[in-house]
């Protein structure tokens, strides 16, 4: 029975045996590596959330630290610091220079890009949300799969999800500072690879911080838009644009998109907003963008389409589970999902253009 790193690797003609029995097993090679590395995945996950939640990255932006000065910076104790900030050098999240006691530790590229909190790519957001909210929600995924139930606030506080999250300002935007870190990528590419020169008006319904919006007036002159989302949204959406310097391009229009008509526009966009609702709600907001699109206009969703297979995107299947945490009947989808609905409320033709990592944007025309 050979050995490959830390996991049993049987050979062909080898037996595996338990307490009971022996089970011939004629595979020319098995390896459980990565049966353990999902199994265990929570312990990496957990470890590089613990460094956002401690601010470790923003902490090392200036310049390299031995672990005896993190340990102070941080208010940490003696005997996990090694430990913690080795398992990040083995993980690829951060450099050390030396061995030993004098070695110095400091951030990756990466890290410097997207987990320092000073950096104007800053991903974190999404990090620390997971962390606080979704880490431990996930610990019931179990009881979620037999329930069909939500296991997020509105298991322990009897309210919705949204309702609980909208009813704190603070915790409300490190939600949306969380979604817009996670879209930036998707924003820019939506921006470089859709052709947006046919359009003069643009609405992105579940604006949130405009960031969409602003993102799009970079790339487009020409664009004039409108951050459309709830009334408590308004005041960061408008913030957030007037920081930008994009009050004279952006307007922030304020209602609820399942009571309210949406505003009118060439280009209706909705950024992982369909993937939080039952079917029945997803339609509903289809053809809501149909009613507001004049004839020619295009409606963009953000999405990590699930491939029609079902074979291939994992975390689009796997953020589809999250929103069994989340909302219980709400769901991901694929593009012939999307297609099929599109079509139904009156769509002609659907394309679908990759963005980044596992997202893409389904574009449906009126």
């Amino acid at each position: 029975m050979a050995v490959d790193g830390a996991w049993l690797v049987l050979q062909e003609g080898e037996l595996l045996a338990d307490s009971e029995t022996e089970k011939s097993m004629p595979q020319t090679q098995l390896d459980p590596s990565h049966v353990m590395q999902v199994g265990m995945g929570f312990w990496p996950s957990k470890t590089l959330l613990s460094a956002v939640e401690l601010e470790l990255f923003t902490e090392l932006s200036d310049d390299a630290m031995t672990a005896e000065a993190i340990r102070d910076a941080l208010g940490l104790h003696s005997r996990g610091i090694h430990d913690f900030l080795d398992a990040l050098v083995a993980l690829g999240f951060l450099e050390r220079d030396a061995e030993g006691s004098e070695g110095r530790y400091s951030n990756t590229a990466e890290t410097a890009a997207f987990l320092d909190k000073r950096s104007p790519t800053y991903m974190g957001g999404i990090l620390e949300m997971s962390n606080a909210r979704l880490y431990g929600f996930w610990g019931d995924l179990t009881e979620a799969l037999k329930t069909g139930k939500p296991q997020n606030e509105v298991k322990h506080t009897g309210k919705p999800m949204f309702e609980e999250l909208y009813s704190d300002e603070a915790r409300l935007e490190q939600f949306m500072d969380g979604m817009t870190g996670i879209s930036l990528g998707n924003f820019h590419a939506l921006a470089e690879t859709f052709d947006f020169s046919r359009y003069e008006t643009v609405c992105d319904v579940g604006g949130a911080t405009g960031q969409l919006c602003a993102v799009l007036a970079g790339h487009h002159p020409h664009l004039r838009l409108t951050s459309f989302d709830l009334p408590v949204v308004a005041p960061i959406a408008e913030r957030s644009v007037a920081a930008a310097g994009l009050d004279d391009r952006i307007s922030v229009a304020s209602g609820d998109f399942f009571a309210d008509p949406l505003p009118k526009a060439d280009v209706i966009t909705m950024g992982m907003i369909l993937h939080d609702w039952n079917l029945e709600r997803k339609l509903h907001l289809i053809r809501a963008a149909y009613e507001a699109l004049p004839d020619g206009g295009a409606y963009i969703v953000i999405e990590n389409l699930i491939d029609d297979a079902r074979r291939e995107n994992a975390f689009g299947l796997m953020m589809s589970l999250n929103m069994l945490i989340e909302f219980g009947d709400a769901f991901d989808f694929t593009c012939a999902d999307f297609a099929g609905w599109c079509r139904e409320a009156g769509f002609r033709d659907v394309e679908v253009l990759p963005l980044a990592g596992p997202a893409s944007a389904a574009v449906a025309y009126k």
